[in-house]
């Protein structure tokens, strides 16, 4: 244990200036990772029991009791079944709930994903302190070469490629480990919002299956009548009144216009 406290010390004594700012960025990633982790393990358990406990008022279609449960339950997946079953109030249509539980969905998704995108990002500035570590140790590297003593020109050679190269191990070993946590930390959320998804859908049938919301049909009023057909028709100028004849009027006989039409010469015309 002895060897391996000294071996770090070693490590971050010979690193050179950027070993700390790797290791800070380091450290705030793994705080971040971790109190990501625990929230959206909380999350999880939350949403699967609030919606357990959910479910048989659901299949009861119990309006007003489903209604209270989502006023007091504050879980993500009963709030946005909540503005669901506000606009339940205002329209019977599917797709204006749907419109209404997607916004809920997009009010809770970034309580969710915030701050699991920092990982990567983090990640990547320590790859770079550490390439950025690595090109000053090889400048003093160089330095060393070309304008030190003999006598001194092998401890700072030395001393320069130990920065340059515990620079770059301390980098690659914040950015490897974040990563990882950042694809973890990113399967979860999805996990997560799938649920919710599943939890919304599941709601939206069984309200349509028992008649509550009205799928592919028009929007009609209280009669059943679609009050915009009607507004037009009653808008629209009625034409007037045209009496139909009583009874068909044949056309005349070709035979009787033949004989009853006046002869065309005299001539013709015997006594």
């Amino acid at each position: 244990m002895t060897d391996v406290y000294s071996i770090i010390v070693k490590f971050f004594q010979e690193g050179g200036f950027f070993i700390a700012p790797i290791a800070i960025v380091f450290f705030i990633g793994l705080a971040i990772a971790i109190e990501r982790w625990v929230y959206l393990k909380y999350e999880k358990i939350r949403n699967a029991k609030a919606f357990s406990d959910f479910l048989p008022l659901l299949r009861t279609t119990e309006i007003e009791k489903m209604q209270m449960y989502t006023r007091e339950n504050q879980a993500p997946v009963v709030r946005i079944i909540g503005c669901g079953l506000d606009m339940m109030k205002v329209s019977r249509q599917r797709a204006d709930v749907e419109n209404a539980m997607s916004e809920g969905m997009l009010e809770t998704m970034p309580r969710i994903e915030q701050r699991t995108g920092y990982l990567p990002v983090l990640a990547n500035v320590a790859t770079l302190l550490g390439l950025l570590g690595t090109i000053v140790g090889l400048i003093g590297a160089f330095t060393a070469v070309a304008n030190a003593d003999p006598a001194e020109k092998s401890q700072l050679l030395s001393s320069s490629i130990s920065v340059a190269m515990n620079t770059t191990a301390l980098g690659l070993i914040a950015a490897i480990p974040l990563l990882i946590l950042n694809a973890i930390l990113q399967n979860k959320t999805k996990a997560i919002i799938t649920s919710i998804e599943m939890s919304a859908v599941k709601f939206l049938n069984i309200m349509t299956l028992h008649r509550f919301i009205e799928a592919g049909s028009p929007r009609t009023g209280d009669n059943g009548v679609n009050p915009y057909a009607a507004s037009q028709v009653a808008a629209a100028p009625t034409a007037p009144n045209v009496a139909a004849p009583s009874s068909p009027v044949s056309a005349p006989n070709q035979t009787d216009m033949a004989s009853n039409s006046p002869p065309e010469n005299d001539d013709l015309v015997t006594v």
